[in-house]
């Protein structure tokens, strides 16, 4: 199962910033990224990735042709191509796969697609790991670090997204585990603490427990009130407007206690992104 080797990609390519619209992707770029060769470098070439092109040639450089059936029907089967539907449904089927082959043989089909070049096979493997009934919420985790820590954007998003519904399913454990995340000495897994339980989030199912009773994830918010970093403090920002929708008064008084306890810069941006929906109100 060894990955073709292809020449390498053009510079120009590479350095890209990426078309604004779907159809002004250059067709080269639209051919790279359906071979795995390149990873999207925005938004608009994440989403106009064809998961099944892509999906077809990564099965035939792994020379899994004959599995071909087996990793496909998930997906064959799928009605709704929306993206968030899309990716699940291409990671059940790897799922399914090795879910029948020995456990080494299972160990380098996700290695493969966990070390893939392309944003979009890791995409698959991160969520590989989310619908994966046989592991327990703490190897969850563990195994999605490396895909919340990912250099590209939309395999951070994924990472969250991934495990989620298992997150929710154990809200008290998860916060527990998570609680070391949110004061980790990177951004992005620090950031994943907030993405992967907001109360209400972007492309993902609400949290109820966390609408009605948001305090049940302080030990992560007070870990990032002061963060340093904007990435984090936006998700910070955010995960609070998210508990403003439901409860106003407990976002207002837990942004004025931490201003009168650290009013910086930081904290003031996080407050001023936790109360812009009451404010608009």
């Amino acid at each position: 199962m060894k990955q073709e080797q292809n020449g390498p990609v053009d510079g120009g390519i590479i350095q890209r910033t990426g078309a604004r619209r779907a159809e002004d992707i250059p067709p080269e770029v639209l051919g790279l990224l359906h071979c795995g060769e390149l990873e999207t470098v925005n938004l608009t070439e994440w989403l106009a990735v064809d998961h099944e092109k892509l999906l077809g040639r990564i099965i035939r450089d792994l020379g899994l042709e004959l599995e071909l059936e087996t990793i496909t029907s998930p997906l064959a089967r799928l009605g709704d191509r929306k993206i968030m539907r899309v990716i699940p449904a291409v990671a059940a089927g790897w799922l399914d796969l090795m879910e029948r082959v020995s456990a080494e043989d299972r160990e380098g089909i996700f290695a493969e697609l966990a070390g893939h070049r392309s944003d979009s096979v890791r995409c698959w493997a991160a969520y590989v790991i989310g619908l994966d009934e046989g592991l327990r919420l703490e190897d969850k985790l563990t195994g999605i670090r490396p895909f919340a820590a990912d250099s590209h954007f939309g395999v951070r998003e994924i990472a969250w997204m991934a495990v989620r519904e298992s997150i929710a399913g154990e809200l008290p454990a998860a916060i527990g585990l998570l609680g070391d995340w949110a004061r980790d000495g990177d951004a992005n897994i620090r950031r994943f603490a907030m993405e992967a339980t907001r109360p209400r989030g972007v492309w993902a199912k609400h949290i109820a427990a966390l609408k009605e009773d948001p305090a049940m994830a302080l030990p992560l918010l007070e870990a990032v009130k002061s963060d340093p970093v904007k990435y984090v403090q936006d998700s910070a920002g955010n995960w609070l407007n998210d508990a403003a929708k439901t409860n106003p008064e407990w976002v207002l008084r837990l942004c004025a206690d931490w201003l009168a306890a650290s009013d910086t810069k930081a904290t003031r941006r996080i407050a001023g992104k936790a109360t812009r929906s009451i404010r608009k109100g």
